[in-house]
């Protein structure tokens, strides 16, 4: 017999269906034994009346642990005083596919490292399953959009020659005769595309970041959500796509989850209002500083706590969750980040803080052979190994910019999560390499 998914049972009442998941919970009672079953849609009450004696079937149920994988067939009944959809399965046979150990190794209140080492199971729970449907969500509308407006996606390499972004933070690899690099980020060829014409491209990929960090928004390998975009005028471009852009993706999300994510993890999701609040930083350390808030000097970028506090200022002034801060100054950007032509130590730059938290950073890069080669001296950057990236601007190169950030923030800031761990399928961080 075909397999029923439990979401479908309430259009097969009165008839005989299989179905198939795992033991949630059992309540062997004095004269009925009841079976919560779970598969991917949801959960069922299966119900077996006791006999007396019991008969082998009462046996066979009396011995199911929680999380054994069966196949169950009966009879889809109607009854409004079923809790769980106002319907029951009668069981009539079941077979275990798989039988689960009687103790298992955690419950849904353990800690969250000892969850993560047993993550297929922590998984198993509904509210799990929601994250990486939500996230599932997520990707499809990215997509959608970037599609609709004319985007090629990329795969970049994630093997390099030299470093991607600085020196600092890579993982080394032994290639063949030489050494290798754990690619940081697809930066260099975005750009890359801009310059053979490509226009506007994405990429959703892996990327991974030697950061001794144990720090509730780092880990050690990510997935990355990036985008480049020639032909722009300033970051002003960049900025104004990328809010058109997430107010499609959190309308879709909100479409297709707000209930669930409201009912699962408390928090509603609101679609923003365009265009997004912007500050400079310079602006931003100001406001705090009015509001009695200590902030990092200057030539420093925001701090995690001043980030908390002039989000948390900018949504009780503007009623908004976003905020652009922007005008960052050479000391904490890359060289390849484009400088304003009245004040060349700051970048045409910024950062999205959305909820307290940094989901963004993007800029105009500079597409100047000259003025880039200048910059990298200028930062002690060796133009030696980045040679390949700065033949890219020698033949006529457009101006550009673009973002990216992890995916697993947005997803966090999008769930009310403390940790990027409960959102990421399976975790890497410096004392993290299992399962």
């Amino acid at each position: 017999m075909a397999r029923t998914l439990i979401a479908e049972l309430p259009e097969k009442v009165g008839e005989q269906v299989t179905v198939r998941g795992w033991v949630n919970a059992l309540r062997d009672q004095k004269s009925m034994q009841f079976v919560i079953v779970r598969d991917e849609s949801g959960l069922v009450q299966v119900a077996l009346p006791k006999q007396d004696p019991p008969s082998k079937l009462n046996e066979r149920v009396s011995t199911l642990a929680a999380e054994t994988a069966l196949t169950l067939t009966g009879t889809v009944v109607a009854d409004e005083r079923v809790k769980l959809g106002g319907l029951e399965l009668r069981l009539e046979a079941f077979k275990i596919d798989s039988a689960a150990e009687p103790e298992l190794p955690i419950a849904e209140d353990s800690a969250l490292d000892k969850r993560i080492d047993w993550r297929y199971l922590d998984l198993r729970h509904p509210q799990r399953r929601l994250i990486f449907e939500v996230q599932t969500t997520v990707e499809h509308a990215m997509r959608d959009y970037w599609r609709k407006q004319g985007f090629i996606e990329l795969h970049s390499p994630k093997l390099m020659g030299s470093a991607s972004e600085s020196g600092a933070e890579l993982f080394k690899v032994d290639y063949f005769e030489r050494t290798a690099y754990l690619a940081q980020s697809p930066q260099f060829y975005k750009q890359m595309a801009m310059a053979a014409g490509f226009g506007k491209v994405f990429e959703i990929g892996p990327v991974f970041r030697a950061n001794p960090s144990f720090t509730s928004r780092h880990d050690t390998e990510f997935t990355s959500v990036d985008v480049e975009i020639a032909w722009i005028d300033s970051h002003e471009d960049v900025m104004a796509f990328e809010e058109r852009w997430l107010a499609h993706v959190l309308a879709a999300v909100k479409d297709a989850h707000g209930e669930q994510i409201e009912q699962t993890f408390g928090t509603q999701l609101t679609v923003p209002t365009l265009p997004f609040p912007r500050v400079s930083l310079l602006e931003a350390k100001e406001l705090l500083r009015d509001n009695g808030h200590q902030v990092p000097g200057m030539g420093h970028d925001l701090d995690p706590p001043s980030e908390r506090a002039l989000s948390a200022l900018i949504q009780e002034e503007d009623g908004h969750e976003f905020t652009f801060v922007t005008d960052y100054p050479t000391t904490v950007r890359p060289f390849y980040h484009m400088r304003h032509a009245d004040d060349d130590t700051l970048t045409k730059s910024f950062d999205l803080l959305w909820r307290g938290v940094e989901l963004t950073t993007g800029a105009q890069r500079e597409h100047r052979y000259e003025h880039l080669m200048a910059q990298a001296l200028e930062q002690g950057v060796d133009p030696d190994p980045i040679q390949y990236y700065l033949d890219f601007f020698r033949f006529g190169a457009p101006p550009h910019g673009g973002f990216g950030f992890g995916l697993t923030r947005l997803l966090m800031q999008m769930l009310a999560q403390e940790n990027v761990r409960e959102v990421t399928f399976l975790y890497r961080g410096p004392h993290r390499l299992e399962p």
